[in-house]
């Protein structure tokens, strides 16, 4: 007789079998998965189903009788409300073999399976970001500043992110005070972007709100009570939105390779202080020198500038118009005449360039991957060596198995957690024609 099927609201006793991709837990009920958020292998307890789908149901820890022997008492408050941190509960040596496992089960399932070692270089649990995207709330006549819970758009009110800098708790607070006394403000607040030079001795701040560029003009006035940032904006406007500056620089410095990379607060730049040097170094490790080398989705010139010593040229392309002024005014600077930049979309790039033999090519793309059409354009120049660095493992498996179908095989792997605590995990790759 088969099992009776999982439904909303039903509770049931489980152990969790083992950690998988987005900081959750897999256990069976009667052989039915059931997937369980800041659970761990070897946790037992009662979980309550919240939601059930076609292969597996979700459900949310209700009683823990038994918890693994990694748990530990997180040294975060908000960890059971804020959706920012999932493995905040276990010590971080279990971490990182964690992330480890669940990289290498992810690549074998996506049938691009590593055999090897997989090295994982580990950061500072405590002020690694540079960037951080806090969320506005306004309800019952307060104004809260913080992270989603996880699954949802309610914000949890943080007074302090152990992920954060102290400058930029202090920012976000100091914000939030000022603009806690417009009260006609806050419906149209949305989120606040903060942007830290990894020498803590920059930070930028960016206020995002339904305002046209005249109203936010107004939020010039939040600096009386910030004084120690070095630039402060708002993003008003209609689509396409608008920059407005409303004092200082809307830049930060990072000093990566030797390079002083500038950054705008609105262009993408890797956020682990502590690793981003280590990262840079690896990818250049992996490049052969010589040849032309492609930058896909370049930002603001990371693995470029650095790579153009080792090059005869590079070509770079990257869509944000933002980061594309910043890798501009980085080539400028370091005095690289090898290099060029080109604003627009990477597979439009691709079809514009004409292959060169012995070409090396870097992807360093956003969560969501290369995709299908980027990887075939790769492939089909043949280039000597790619190297792909990637910050979400499932996409990374499913752009694997597309270069392999393609001719290019990995013979390099390697890890980064840029992100400790969460969920998240960086990875090097590299590919060379089989």
């Amino acid at each position: 007789m088969d099992p009776q099927p999982l439904k909303p609201g039903d509770r049931i006793e489980v152990t969790i079998e083992k950690g998988i991709y987005g900081g959750l837990g897999l256990a069976r009920h009667r052989g039915q998965v059931v997937l369980v958020p800041r659970a761990f292998r070897g946790d037992r307890g009662r979980v309550v189903v919240e939601s059930v789908t076609r292969g597996f149901a979700r459900a949310v820890l209700e009683d823990l009788a038994a918890p693994a022997a990694e748990r530990r008492r997180s040294p975060c408050p908000y960890s059971d409300r804020c959706g920012g941190c999932s493995y905040q509960e276990i010590g971080y040596d279990e971490q990182l073999g964690l992330k480890e496992a669940i990289l290498r089960e992810t690549l074998q399932r996506g049938g691009v399976a590593w055999e090897g070692e997989i090295p994982v270089a580990g950061s500072p649990e405590a002020g690694w970001r540079t960037r951080a995207t806090l969320h506005f709330r306004s309800r019952e006549g307060q104004l809260a500043l913080g992270f989603h819970r996880a699954a949802t758009h309610e914000v949890v009110d943080i007074e302090t992110c152990l992920q954060m800098s102290s400058a930029m708790n202090r920012a976000a607070r100091s914000l939030l005070d000022g603009l806690g006394r417009s009260p006609g403000l806050w419906p149209k607040l949305r989120h606040l972007e903060l942007a830290e030079s990894g020498d803590g001795q920059e930070l930028v701040a960016l206020v995002d709100a339904r305002l046209e560029p005249a109203e936010a003009a107004a939020l010039a006035a939040l600096r009386d009570g910030t004084p120690w940032l070095t630039g402060l904006g708002a993003l008003a406007g209609q689509e396409p939105r608008r920059f407005v500056s409303l004092g200082g620089a809307p830049h930060v410095h990072n000093t990566v390779a030797g390079l002083r990379l500038r950054s705008h607060v609105r262009s993408f730049f890797q956020g682990n202080r502590f690793r981003v040097g280590d990262l840079v170094g690896q990818v250049l490790s992996l490049v052969p020198a010589g040849g032309t080398l492609l930058d896909l989705y370049a930002g603001v010139g990371l693995f470029a500038l650095p790579l153009a010593a080792r090059a005869e040229r590079v070509l770079g392309a990257e869509i944000n118009r933002t980061a594309v002024e910043d890798a501009r005014a980085n080539i400028e600077a370091a005095g690289c005449r090898n290099v060029r930049l080109v604003q627009g979309d990477v597979a439009e790039a691709l079809a514009s360039w004409r292959p060169e033999k012995g070409e090396r090519i870097v992807l360093d793309p956003p969560r969501t991957g290369a995709g299908p059409e980027v990887v075939a354009a790769v492939a089909a120049r043949g280039p000597e060596a790619v190297v792909y660095v990637s910050c979400d493992p499932p996409t990374l498996a499913r752009d694997l198995a597309a270069f392999r179908r393609a001719g290019y095989e990995a013979d390099a792997l390697r890890a980064f957690d840029l992100f400790p605590d969460t969920a998240h995990l960086e990875a090097v790759v590299r590919l060379r024609p089989r």
